[in-house]
C-alpha cells in the first residue's frame, strides 16, 4: 500500500463524502420539520455541521479497515441517521415518502454542482489534478449514495418511499423487515448483489441523465 496515493486519495474524497453525507441526513431533517416532525430539530440534526452526522465507526473506522482489507476494492459506510418520528407527520404513510426521498434527492443535486463545477474548470483550462480529481470524486460519491440509499428494502430509504407507496397490508409486512434489513442490505453487497444487479445500472442512469442535464452548459462554454 502506498502511503502517499492512499493520504491523496483520502484528501481529494474528504469534502466531497463530507458534503454528501451532511447534505443527505439535514435533508432529511428539514423534509420532516416541513411535514410536521420536530424530532431532529430538538435533537439538533438539521444542521451542516458534519461532526452531527459523522458515526466514529460506521463513516470512519469501517471504510478505513475495508480500504486496507481489499486494496480499496471493497468499501462501505455510514452515518448517523436523523431521527424521525413518522407518526408526528401530518400524514404519516404519505409524508413518509417525501421524508426518505429528500437524502438522495439531495445527493443527485449535489452530483449535478459537483459535474458542472468539472465543465467549469475544463472551459477554465484549469490543469490542477486535484481539483479535476475532487470533483470527479464528488459526481461518483453522491451517484453511489444515490443510488444505494434508493435500494427498496428498509431501512434505506428506498425501503421506506415503498413502504409509504404499498397498499397498508404490504406496507406492514415490509416495514417488519427494517430491524433486520441493514444485514441483509450488507449481506447482498459483500454477495456483489446490490453492485450488480441495482447501483451499475442505476449509476449509468445517474450519469446519463446529469450528462444530458449539464449538455446546454458543456455546449456553451465549447
Amino acid at each position: 500500500m502506498d502511503l502517499s496515493n492512499l493520504i491523496q486519495t483520502v484528501l481529494i474524497y474528504a469534502l466531497p463524502v463530507l458534503f454528501a453525507i451532511t447534505v443527505h441526513e439535514a435533508a432529511h431533517g428539514y423534509a420532516a420539520r416541513h411535514f410536521g416532525d420536530n424530532t431532529a430539530m430538538m435533537m439538533g440534526r438539521i444542521t451542516l455541521n458534519p461532526l452531527k452526522h459523522i458515526d466514529p465507526v460506521g463513516t470512519v473506522l469501517m471504510p478505513l479497515l475495508l480500504y486496507f482489507a481489499t486494496s480499496g476494492a471493497f468499501l462501505f459506510g455510514y452515518a448517523k441517521p436523523v431521527p424521525v418520528n413518522f407518526s408526528h407527520l401530518r400524514h404519516p404513510k404519505r409524508d413518509m415518502v417525501w421524508v426518505a426521498l429528500a437524502g438522495p434527492a439531495s445527493n443527485f443535486v449535489q452530483a449535478i454542482g459537483w459535474a458542472l463545477l468539472l465543465v467549469v474548470l475544463a472551459a477554465m483550462g484549469t490543469q490542477e489534478r486535484f481539483f479535476i480529481e475532487m470533483a470527479r470524486a464528488g459526481i461518483a460519491v453522491n451517484l453511489v449514495m444515490w443510488a444505494f440509499n434508493l435500494f427498496p428494502l428498509p431501512p434505506l430509504d428506498g425501503g421506506r418511499i415503498l413502504v409509504g407507496l404499498l397498499p397498508w397490508k404490504q406496507a406492514h409486512l415490509l416495514a417488519r423487515i427494517e430491524p433486520y434489513g441493514f444485514f441483509i442490505v450488507l449481506a447482498l453487497v459483500v454477495a456483489g448483489i446490490v453492485g450488480t444487479l441495482w447501483l451499475r445500472p442505476l449509476m449509468s442512469l445517474g450519469y446519463a441523465a446529469i450528462d444530458l442535464l449539464i449538455s446546454p452548459l458543456t455546449a456553451l462554454l465549447r
